[in-house]
């Protein structure tokens, strides 16, 4: 139902995350817990997050301050990018995204 609904920066950059083409599975639109993750990558434990206005008022503010802290305990990195960003910097978004799943698939 949500994928549906997706915008066009989700399509977007979900069209690069598919298929495995970081070297790990995302999922997107997955429910965990009492939220509904963009992108999720268990193997990398990593959330990828496309924040549209609503992110940048205070109630916003708030609430992805909670829903980050919950995902934080649970061992989560969440990576935020404005969704914006995924028109005006594809790129950088993409090489980010990248070396942190990189960093998160070294041997500890």
């Amino acid at each position: 139902m949500l994928r549906k609904k997706s915008t066009d920066a989700e399509k977007r950059l979900w069209s690069l995350l598919r298929n495995n083409q970081m070297g790990v599975h995302f999922r997107r639109q997955v429910p965990y817990g009492n939220y509904i993750l963009d992108f999720f990558s268990i193997e990398a434990k990593l959330v990828v997050e496309l924040d549209g206005s609503q992110h940048y008022s205070p109630e916003g503010i708030a609430k992805d301050k909670q829903r980050d802290g919950y995902l934080i305990r649970n061992g989560f990195k969440i990576l935020r990018y404005q969704s914006g960003e995924v028109f005006s910097n594809i790129d950088g978004v993409i090489e980010d995204i990248y070396n942190h799943v990189q960093e998160a698939l070294q041997p500890k």
